[in-house]
């Protein structure tokens, strides 16, 4: 889906505090006639955008922040009365949008601006132009980790103490890795092409927020996909290498599937999701279709489940939001106390990482990734987190390495390194 020229733009700072309402900007849609004849998997138009994690201190009790060098809006979404959809099944291309009178004609300028596109597009691939060495600023500058190995190992024995004393069951203890980028906007656009053709991510997006300030996520995690009265998450929990030698990564795949540590970190987070969806869904109807399913991705295995439950009458975007974000697999369990104890031992705070991208459509349906996997680009620097989850046997050592394991194959696929 690509939209532009958004009609409405709504983005929220820091300086807001408690705020139960904060998502209710989402509920504000038109309502929308639909002919039978409106293909499957239409969108039509909506809220466009990101909810940065840090919002969940407008929605519960939260210790202070840690200091952030560069603060990004706590969210920022465009509302979209028109957009293109690329249907991979058909391989056509749909203009799709909210005619009302007073846009239409508006409306028509675009049809006619991005079929003109569109067309342009066909005639550089029907003329065989090899678009897939596209510039993107090389040698990128390596990336340094804020904490370093030991400061990140302190902090997660710390976390060890608190689950020892009974304090949490799980948390999500994060790091993340700088660089300096000065680059514009376009160049941000090729670094999501270049990720994108490497990586093949399911729920990747790119948000382009200002000249200098983009959003370049690869996230392979849904937190939420509802149509109608149907919702559903899909939490990742459990990671392990997945390299090139075959039996090696077939052996790594065993490995985890018997891994008793990463089975539990998977069946708290969707305990605790089970949890959340029950807060919005119709008594009895929360269920478990699949648990620790094995998938694989670029560079890792993961475990993945499904929860899905059937939403009372009349619950709103806004509602299953308040109930839910930010995701649980990013997180912890019990999940306040957890994020408690993560604003205590992370250096750095989280902004778009950990919080979710997605849209929600006037047509009644939403979808939202966990921004995980997710480069932030704003004033010159560039920032990558990569965390895992802490449960009793985790070892500091390994879970050091797993963050490494998750963002090689991101750094890689852009053409960047650390130090």
């Amino acid at each position: 889906m690509l939209g532009s020229e958004p009609v409405r733009i709504h983005s929220l700072d820091h300086s807001v505090g408690p705020h139960p309402e904060v998502f209710a900007f989402l509920d504000e849609l038109p309502r929308v006639e639909v002919d039978a004849q409106v293909p499957g998997g239409t969108v039509g138009g909506g809220w466009f955008g990101y909810l940065g994690y840090q919002l969940g201190g407008c929605l519960e009790e939260l210790n202070p922040s840690p200091p952030t060098a560069v603060a990004m809006p706590l969210l920022h979404f465009g509302y979209y009365d028109h957009l293109l959809r690329y249907d991979a099944h058909s391989q056509k291309w749909w203009f799709e949008a909210l005619v009302s009178d007073e846009r239409q004609a508006d409306i028509m300028a675009r049809f006619d601006e991005c079929q003109r596109r569109v067309n342009q597009v066909q005639e550089r691939q029907s003329a065989s132009v090899d678009d897939s060495q596209a510039s993107v600023p090389t040698p990128l500058p390596p990336f340094e980790i804020r904490p370093d190995r030991r400061l990140h190992k302190a902090a997660l024995r710390r976390c060890l103490d608190h689950i020892r004393a009974g304090d949490i069951y799980q948390a999500n203890i994060c790091l993340r890795m700088r660089a300096p980028f000065d680059g514009s906007i376009e160049d941000a656009v090729e670094l999501f092409i270049r990720g994108q053709s490497r990586l093949s991510p399911a729920y990747a997006c790119f948000l382009g927020l200002s000249a200098d300030s983009a959003i370049v996520s690869f996230s392979p995690e849904l937190f939420l996909e509802g149509a109608g009265s149907k919702v559903r998450t899909c939490p990742i929990k459990g990671t392990a290498p997945r390299p090139a030698d075959a039996d090696l990564a077939e052996q790594l795949r065993d490995e985890l599937v018997n891994s008793a540590k990463n089975v539990a970190e998977n069946v708290m987070i969707v305990d605790l999701m089970r949890n959340d969806l029950g807060r919005v869904c119709q008594y009895g109807s929360v269920r478990v279709p699949s648990l620790n399913d094995v998938q694989a991705h670029t560079g890792v295995w993961h475990l993945v489940s499904t929860v899905e439950g059937k939403l009372w009458p009349n619950m709103k975007v806004s509602d299953v939001l308040a109930a839910t974000f930010p995701p649980g697999s990013v997180t912890g369990a019990p999940k306040v106390r957890a994020m408690q104890i993560i604003s205590d031992l992370e250096t750095t705070a989280r902004e778009v990482y950990t919080g979710s991208i997605g849209y929600v459509s006037a047509l009644d349906k939403f979808e939202f990734n966990v921004a995980i996997r997710t480069f932030e680009l704003s004033d010159g620097e560039m920032w990558l987190g990569v965390g895992g989850g802490i449960v009793a046997d985790s070892d500091p050592g390994a879970e050091f390495e797993e963050c490494l394991t998750k963002a090689r194959p991101l750094l890689t696929a852009i053409g960047a390194q650390w130090r």
